[in-house]
Order: structure tokens, then C-alpha cells, then sequence
């Protein structure tokens, strides 16, 4: 292979140098907080985060992140869109981010320990009958 061809797979002029998504995870699939990280679990910067561009332990990926999240909480599908990398990519991420403790992630509450529609009902016409 010549080094034009190596070249031209590793490099796209218009898009620059290609990094592989595991290559932003160091080859990491999981991450200690990945278990509650699903698709619309919610990720807010910590108050105490500080300046993460300054921070040399950090990538390009986790300051977007951290900014991110700055500007208002987002969910973890969210996250990938905007940052336009693979969720499970995303969730390695933001597991980093915890473990750091620069963010946190609010779970949305299972739809199993949802008040049942009925006793809201009960309520809102006990509250009527005042």
C-alpha cells in the first residue's frame, strides 16, 4: 500500500484526521456510572465544575460535554447528537464525568413507580369536592 492510500483512509481532507470512537474512550465500552446512564437520563453540570478547559486530564469530547450541560441539563441522547458521537461512546463519557464528579445524572422516574392514573384522579376530585 502505498502511503497516499494509507493516507487517504486515516485522512479526509474536507473533515480533517478521522479519530475512532474507541480511540476517545481509550478502548473502553463501559464505565463505572454507565448502569444509569440510559437515553433520557438527564446530565447537569456540578456548581463546583470549574474551569474544565483548563483541566490537561479532560478531552476535547468531555469539556463539549461539561459545556454543554453548562448551558442547560441535557439528556444523554441529547448529548450525543449534539456532540455527534455513538451513545455508548457518550455514556463512556459521561460515566468519566462523574467519576470526576463534574456532573451528575438525574434519573426520570420508571414508569412502574408512577402514581397509578386513577388515584391522581381520586385526588383531583377529592380537591373538587372541597
Amino acid at each position: 500500500m502505498s502511503t497516499d492510500e494509507g493516507r487517504s483512509h486515516w485522512f479526509d481532507d474536507e473533515a480533517g484526521p478521522v479519530v475512532r470512537p474507541y480511540a476517545m474512550t481509550r478502548g473502553r465500552t463501559t464505565s463505572p456510572a454507565q448502569h444509569r446512564l440510559d437515553l433520557i437520563a438527564v446530565v447537569v453540570t456540578e456548581p463546583d465544575a470549574g474551569d474544565v478547559e483548563a483541566d490537561p486530564t479532560l478531552s476535547p469530547e468531555h469539556v463539549a460535554i461539561v459545556g454543554l450541560c453548562r448551558a442547560e441539563p441535557q439528556s444523554v441522547a441529547e448529548l450525543a447528537a449534539e456532540v455527534d458521537l455513538p451513545i455508548g461512546v457518550i455514556r463512556v463519557l459521561v460515566g468519566d464525568l462523574v467519576h470526576a464528579e463534574l456532573v451528575h445524572v438525574s434519573r426520570p422516574i420508571p414508569p412502574a413507580e408512577l402514581p397509578d392514573e386513577s388515584i391522581l384522579r381520586d385526588v383531583i376530585n377529592g380537591l373538587r369536592a372541597l
